[in-house]
C-alpha cells in the first residue's frame, strides 16, 4: 500500500513519541541466517541503521546454521544434531568460521553502504566486532561429545560499552572464544540472550520466518498472539498450544524470565515491520512481558476502600470529579483495577452509553508511587477490549490535565457537540473539561 503525502506526514509525526521513548537505549536484535537468505534482508538492514541514526544503541547478533550446512555439503560432510544442537568436530568448526566470518563481512558490508540516493547515504555507521563473547564447551552429554560446541561463560561488558558509547553499532557472531585459545561454536540465542541480559538491555528482538508467535486450540484456528505474559506463555507451551520458530521463543522466553522487561517476535521477510512495531501503537508482532506482581481485574465491592484512597488526592487538587462511598459503590462494575499485593496502585472506569455506541473512560488514576511502567497503557488497553467485547465504535475522555497523554495514545480532540446527547445535557461548563475521542 502506496502512503499519500499527508499520511507519510501523520505517519512520521505519530512516530515522535516512540523515538523519545526508545532513544538511549539498548536493543539486542536476533537472527538467523535463514534472514540474510531472504529478499528482503538488504531492507532490513537499512532499518537496524535508521534505529542507530535515531539514538538507539544496537547490538545485532546472528546465525549461520544454513551457511554452514551449505559448506559442510561443499566439502562432502554431514552435519550432525543431538537434541537440537550441533556437534562441531573439527572439520565442521572450519566451516563455522568460514560461515560465521562470511556473513559477518556482509552484514557489514551492508551497514557500510552509503551510496548518493540511496536510504543509508551519510550515515557512516561503525560497527564493531570481536572476542567479546567468551565460551566454554558443552562437554560430554549423555555419552556425547559435543567437542568445539560451547556455551557463552561471559560477556566482555566494558568492552561492548566502550563500542556503543563511542556511536558503534555492535555485531556478535555465533562464535565464542575460550581463555585457552579455543574457538567454540554457539547458538545465536544463546550470544543474544546472555548479551541482553548482561548488558541489562531494553529489549530482545527477535526476526523470525513468522509474523510472531500464534495459539492453536481445539478449533485448529492458529489465532495470532499481539501481547503475552510470560506465565502466560509458558502455560500454552506446556500444553503444545503454541506455534512459533523456536529460537525466537526460547530467547524471549530466556531475557524475559532473566528481566528483560519486552522481548519482541516480528518477521524478516515483510517489509517495515521492525519499525511498525517499535514506532506505532498497535505493533506488528508478539510482544512478550515479564509477569507482572500486579493483577489486573475488574473491580469488586471490597474495592472501594482502596480506589478512595487512591483518587482522593487527585479529587482535592481538582483533577478528578469528587465521588461519594455510595457512587463508586454503586458503579463499582464499571472499574478496571491494578492491585500489588492487596494494594490498589491503579484505577479506571468505562461508563458505557449504548444509544450512541461509545463508552465513557473516567476516573484514571495512578498511586504517586507507582507511576510508570506503562500502568496507565494496561488499564487503557484493559478499556479499549471491554469496549470492543460491548461493540463499540469509539470511546471518550474528559478531562482538564492529562489531555496530552490521552492524545499520545492515538485520541483526537473533538467539540462537546461530538458527546452523547446524555452527556453532553451533563456536561460540566465550570470544569470546561476538554473533550479527547478514539475511533475502535
Amino acid at each position: 500500500m502506496t502512503l499519500s503525502h499527508e499520511q507519510s506526514i501523520r505517519l512520521f509525526r505519530n512516530s515522535l513519541p516512540y523515538i523519545n521513548a526508545h532513544r538511549g537505549k539498548t536493543f539486542v536484535i536476533m537472527f538467523g541466517g535463514e534472514a540474510v537468505l531472504d529478499p528482503n534482508f538488504p531492507l532490513l538492514i537499512q532499518d537496524i541503521a535508521l534505529l542507530h541514526s535515531l539514538g538507539m544503541r544496537i547490538i545485532i547478533t546472528h546465525g549461520a546454521r544454513p551457511q554452514i550446512e551449505e559448506r559442510l555439503q561443499l566439502r562432502g560432510l554431514k552435519g550432525r544434531f543431538v537434541d537440537g544442537l550441533r556437534v562441531t568436530n573439527k572439520d565442521t568448526l572450519e566451516c563455522v568460521k568460514d560461515a560465521a566470518g562470511s556473513l559477518r563481512s556482509q552484514i557489514e558490508a551492508l551497514l557500510t553502504l552509503g551510496l548518493p540516493n540511496s536510504p543509508m547515504h551519510g550515515a557512516r555507521i561503525r560497527v564493531c566486532s570481536g572476542n567479546l563473547v567468551i565460551a566454554k564447551p558443552i562437554g560430554v552429554r549423555n555419552g556425547i561429545d559435543f567437542e568445539h560446541t560451547g556455551l557463552v561463560r561471559r560477556i566482555d561488558i566494558e568492552g561492548i560499552k566502550d563500542q556503543l558509547d563511542d556511536g558503534s553499532i555492535v555485531l556478535l557472531s555465533p562464535m565464542g572464544y575460550s581463555p585457552t585459545g579455543e574457538v567454540f561454536n554457539l547458538s545465536h540465542e544463546d550470544v543474544a540472550t546472555q548479551a541482553a541480559i548482561a548488558l541489562n538491555a531494553d529489549k530482545i528482538i527477535t526476526l523470525s520466518e513468522f509474523d510472531g508467535v500464534y495459539r492453536t486450540d481445539e478449533s485448529k484456528e492458529d489465532k495470532f498472539i499481539r501481547t503475552i505474559e510470560l506465565n502466560a506463555l509458558q502455560n500454552l507451551l506446556d500444553n503444545q498450544q503454541i506455534i512459533a520458530e523456536s529460537t525466537c521463543l526460547s530467547a524471549m522466553m530466556a531475557g524475559v524470565a532473566a528481566g528483560i522487561e519486552r522481548c519482541h517476535c516480528v518477521s524478516y521477510k515483510e517489509n517495515g515491520t521492525l519499525l511498525k512495531e517499535l514506532f506505532t501503537r498497535d505493533g506488528e508482532g508478539t510482544l512478550v512481558m515479564q509477569n507482572h506482581y500486579e493483577r489486573l481485574r475488574g473491580a469488586v465491592i471490597d474495592d472501594v476502600g482502596g480506589i478512595i484512597n487512591l483518587i482522593r488526592p487527585l479529587e482535592e487538587s481538582g483533577a478528578l470529579v469528587k465521588r461519594s462511598r455510595e457512587l463508586l459503590e454503586a458503579e463499582i462494575s464499571q472499574f478496571t483495577v491494578i492491585e500489588r499485593d492487596g494494594m490498589i496502585i491503579a484505577c479506571a472506569a468505562l461508563y458505557i452509553y449504548p444509544d450512541d455506541a461509545s463508552g465513557e473512560i473516567a476516573c484514571v488514576a495512578t498511586h504517586r508511587d507507582y507511576r510508570g511502567k506503562n500502568r496507565g497503557e494496561r488499564l487503557l488497553a484493559a478499556l479499549k477490549d471491554k469496549a470492543i467485547l460491548n461493540r463499540l465504535s469509539r470511546i471518550f475522555v474528559l478531562t482538564t490535565v492529562t489531555g496530552h497523554w490521552f492524545l499520545e495514545h492515538g485520541f483526537e480532540e473533538r467539540s462537546i457537540e461530538t458527546l452523547p446527547s446524555s452527556k453532553q445535557q451533563m456536561y460540566n461548563y465550570t470544569r470546561n473539561s476538554k473533550v479527547y475521542m478514539l475511533n475502535i
